[in-house]
Formats: C-alpha cells, sequence, structure tokens
C-alpha cells in the first residue's frame, strides 16, 4: 500500500462561507465517511485561507525571515487535503476524482515517497 496527497485548490478570495452550500458540505461528508468505511483515510485537514498563511526563508547569513502571506504569489492555493493509503495511482485517482466531484474544485493528487 502507498500513501497518495488528495489535495484540494481554491482561488485566494476562496470564502468557505459563501461559497460551501448545504449540499456542497454533505457531498463532502459522504466522501469523508467512504473513505474511512474504505479504511484508506489517513488524515483529513482544511485549511485556513491563504491570507492566514507565514512563509519561513533561510537569509545567506543564516537567519530566516517570517513573512506573512503564501510562499508563491498564485492565484490558487491548497484549501484542504486528505492522505490515504490505497493499493495504486489509479485507485487513488479515483479517490481525487470523486473529492474534485464533491468539493466542485481542481484536485491535485500526488504519491509520498
Amino acid at each position: 500500500m502507498s500513501q497518495y496527497l488528495v489535495a484540494i485548490h481554491h482561488p485566494d478570495d476562496y470564502d468557505p462561507f459563501a461559497e460551501e452550500d448545504p449540499a456542497m458540505e454533505r457531498d463532502i461528508d459522504i466522501l469523508n465517511e467512504e473513505m474511512v468505511a474504505a479504511g484508506i483515510r489517513i488524515f483529513v485537514g482544511g485549511l485556513q485561507p491563504v491570507s492566514r498563511a507565514r512563509s519561513l526563508r533561510t537569509q545567506p547569513d543564516g537567519t530566516v525571515l517570517v513573512a506573512e502571506g503564501p510562499f508563491l504569489p498564485t492565484r490558487d492555493h491548497v484549501g484542504g487535503f486528505w492522505v490515504l493509503e490505497v493499493a495504486s495511482l489509479d485507485e487513488a485517482l479515483a479517490w481525487g476524482r470523486k473529492a474534485a466531484i464533491a468539493c466542485r474544485a481542481p484536485v491535485e493528487v500526488r504519491p509520498f515517497y
């Protein structure tokens, strides 16, 4: 069995209180229940808005600079994720498809080493 990250991507201005209606919340709950029942969900977590992120960068003198905001200035960011333990990439992609449908958002599936 291998572990995979299934990450949901949201635009920077994503507001879950405005965008996530009861039907979407229900679909995500059902997906989580399916993952638990299948015994493949290791961890799940939603992230606060990218405006709450802090980036840390090592400076030439060895100090670490902490800055407000995301590490990369992009239009999209990871809004939440699952860590799944499944038999194959194909199985991880099948769960990723379900996540994209339930979350109504782009999904990235990536294996761990």
